[in-house]
């Protein structure tokens, strides 16, 4: 029989994306007390891996993952490489399902409570409403030549007051505000058009490094320095970590320096 795993909690590290799918660290404390002459149990660091698509099923993104309590069942695994599972057990989920919050749950009850008194309120409001629209509509043909009378008053005002029309000002163009770039910058270019050679394709950069990079691009909003492209063919010369650094987070466009004009 296959070794079953339920976890449950919030992710504590960022959320990782690969080809195929998606990891993140999740830690977990065993039962508060052991049976005599044992030692209690400490808290275990997992890697949870999910597949791309059952993971966008749930509605998590990076940011909520981190917040929302989950439910991970699947099968412990000792296949993935270290660099992509940095926790001491890896888990393959089979299953991923967001649990609800207390405080959700009172709210909707709480709503649901409200909602019969909102309705007899609003049948109220219509009823009082039919009844001075009655008399309105009983009244309407008494006053028709009145409201005539004042049309044509009005119709011969206008005329006058187009005559001195009221200069429209343009709206002044606001000058849009690029993004701070690293020092040596020479141009911004898309992500998608940079194109990664192979050699880079098969190497695999420290993640410790890469961890640090990107947090560094989520405290300053750029990258600490910009990636060396040819210019007329967009190849990848050189800075492939901060390649993959823009493609964690996600990156529209990237800073870039020509390596001829290096």
């Amino acid at each position: 029989m296959p070794h079953k795993i339920t976890l449950t909690g919030s992710a504590t590290g960022p959320l990782r994306e690969y080809d195929r799918y998606v990891a993140f660290d999740m830690r977990e404390k065993g039962s508060p007390s052991a049976p005599k002459g044992l030692k209690k149990s400490t808290f275990i660091s997992y890697t949870v891996f999910v597949a791309k698509k059952a993971f966008n099923k749930t509605g998590l993104t990076k940011k909520s993952i981190m917040h929302e309590k989950i439910l991970i069942q699947g099968e412990p695994t000792l296949d993935i490489p270290i660099d992509e599972c940095p926790g001491e057990v890896g888990v393959i989920c089979f299953q991923i399902t967001v649990l609800p919050n207390k405080n959700d749950k009172e709210k909707n009850q709480s709503e649901e409570k409200k909602e019969p008194k909102q309705e007899v309120s609003a049948s109220s409001e219509v009823s009082q409403n039919t009844e001075p629209k009655k008399q309105e509509e009983a009244q309407a043909p008494v006053s028709q030549p009145i409201a005539n009378e004042q049309k044509k008053e009005t119709e011969t005002v206008q005329p006058e007051a187009k005559e001195a029309p009221v200069p429209e000002k343009k709206a002044v163009p606001k000058k849009k505000q690029l993004p701070t770039q690293p020092k040596g910058t020479q141009d911004v270019l898309n992500f998608d058009e940079i194109v990664v050679p192979e050699e880079f394709l098969k190497t695999r950069p420290n993640p410790e490094k890469t961890q640090k990079v990107i947090e560094f691009v989520k405290r300053t909003g750029h990258l600490d320095e910009p990636l060396t492209i040819d210019k007329e063919s967009k190849i990848l010369k050189d800075g492939y970590r901060r390649y993959i650094v823009a493609k964690t987070v996600k990156m529209d466009q990237v800073p870039v320096v020509y390596e001829y004009q290096k």
